[in-house]
């Protein structure tokens, strides 16, 4: 029955008003929470998902017979994917539809799951893998704008406010989780329940938003620019391609020819952004030196610190032979300084800045100075107490440096360009994290015939002179975040 409209007394009725529309009618309270449960399980899915192969991998490669190359492709596949698509991801949402382009994330990410639970083979579960970043990257990005939908602009802080202590919660039980999960090998399965297990979360959150997200049409108009995805895409695979290929194989014939096919493809990118009416990102912000410089050195530190934890979990298992459980619990120290540091510097970013960032970055740097010197000393007979502080200051370097730097590195934009700038830096961290993955772990395997010890020390170098780049790119950075940052 069409909905009709009563004037303040509410005693004569009135015909709809074209030219000013109804209110939507709020969302009830407890729907609203239901609805923030179901946006925080997709995240919380894609966290997991993002972080459970920095464990998982040796013991994948060792049961499916995959080398080198496979743990690569497994620690970079999905972020690759999502970096990707994730700028696109959110433009669908806004053409499409939040709600429907969020169910056929959704959907599509459990069913990947699946796949990547039941894969019988490296090339098929890298394929699965691959899949699920892709779903992933249509899903992550609608969860603000539903909630933007369906809270009131006064309540929806309360709604963000709890962002933060699930997802640190999940950083740090996730890997602890799919540990234990391949170490009580339930059913004879071994690894796949931690897959398996995103049927039961991803399948509840599935339901209850087919039942209560809000219906919305989008804007058909919105742009999508499907020629720069294509490119940025093809270009990440023939670099990533290149790197690993050339790991495990040889520099020369197939390696050195992806590595040049994507550096053609992504000049074809840099040159579609310049052309493109509406490009994933904007010219303008690449002529903001702050931005470009935060861009930069969000590149290199998040892929430095995305292959040290990879080199780290090799170290663990193959180097002081622990079990994926030993090896998640061992890494509690790094992921708990991450969660640490990241709510105690919320509140300080705007007043400090980009001394946060050096900070952060000098915190790494001593932690992984520690941990060579450990390495150097006792090889692989080092405790796991005393790994306990060096692995704490990584986490509390990280967990300083990561928010701060992409919040410092938007202070000098254009209000109207906030949200492109916010879209390319998530990208960004996320194809760093394939990137630094796949390069990191390439030097490790490289130099893992003179033992683990030697490969996390020669890993922990190039590490550490990544991060000293990044300490020469500070200064380039906006003073401090906006003023509505970081209070």
């Amino acid at each position: 029955m069409t909905q009709t409209l009563y004037d303040a007394n509410n005693t004569a009725e009135e015909p709809p008003d074209p030219k000013n529309p109804p209110l939507p009618t709020p969302t009830p309270t407890p729907t609203r929470w239901v609805i923030l449960a179901i946006v925080l399980a997709a995240d919380v899915l894609d966290l997991l998902d993002s972080t459970i192969t920095n464990i998982a991998a040796p013991t994948i490669a060792r049961d499916l017979g995959g080398g080198p190359a496979f743990v690569q492709w497994l620690g970079a596949s999905y972020a690759l994917a999502l970096g990707v698509l994730l700028v696109p991801g959110g433009r669908l949402g806004d053409r499409y539809g939040r709600r429907r382009v969020f169910l056929i994330g959704l959907a599509g990410f459990v069913a990947a799951s699946l796949a990547c639970g039941l894969a019988p083979g490296p090339a098929f579960l890298v394929v699965a893998r691959l899949t699920q970043g892709a779903f992933g990257a249509l899903l992550i990005p609608q969860g603000f704008g539903i909630l933007g939908a369906t809270w009131p602009r006064e309540r929806i802080g309360q709604a963000f406010s709890l962002f933060g202590p699930v997802m640190g919660l999940s950083a740090v039980g996730g890997p602890i989780l799919a540990g234990f999960l391949m170490d009580a090998d339930l059913g004879g399965l071994g690894w796949r329940p931690m897959f398996l297990i995103n049927l039961l979360l991803g399948g509840a959150a599935l339901f209850a938003a087919l039942r209560l997200l809000p219906h919305d049409t989008g804007d058909g108009t919105a742009p999508v620019d499907g020629p720069g995805s294509a490119l940025i895409a093809g270009a990440m695979l023939g670099l990533l391609g290149g790197v690993i290929h050339g790991s495990a194989h040889g520099w020369t014939g197939l390696a050195p020819a992806l590595l040049l096919l994507g550096l053609v493809l992504f000049a074809g990118f840099c040159h579609r952004q310049r052309t493109a009416p509406e490009p994933l990102i904007r010219p303008s912000l690449l002529h903001n030196r702050g931005f470009t410089a935060g861009l930069l050195l969000g590149v290199v530190v998040f892929a430095a610190v995305a292959g040290v934890l990879y080199a780290i979990s090799l170290y663990l298992q193959q180097g002081l032979g622990r079990s994926p459980a030993g090896t998640a619990l061992g890494l509690i120290p790094l992921s708990a300084g991450i969660v640490v540091a990241s709510i105690a510097c919320y509140r300080l970013i705007h007043r400090h800045g980009r001394r946060l960032a050096a900070a952060g970055l000098v915190i790494i740097l001593a932690g992984c100075g520690h941990l060579a010197a450990l390495v150097t000393n006792f090889g692989t007979e080092v405790s796991g107490w005393a790994l306990v502080p060096p692995l704490l200051l990584i986490g509390l370097g990280m967990g300083t440096c990561f928010g701060t730097v992409y919040d410092v590195t938007i202070g000098d934009i254009e209000p109207a360009e906030a949200g492109s700038a916010a879209g390319s830096l998530n990208a960004v961290q996320q194809l760093a994290n394939a990137m630094g993955a796949a390069a990191v772990t390439t030097v490790y395997f490289a130099a893992v015939g003179a033992g683990s010890a030697h490969a996390l020390l020669v890993s922990l170098g190039v590490v550490g002179a990544a991060v000293a780049l990044c300490l020469c790119l500070v200064r380039l950075l906006p003073r401090a975040a906006p003023a509505d940052q970081g209070h």
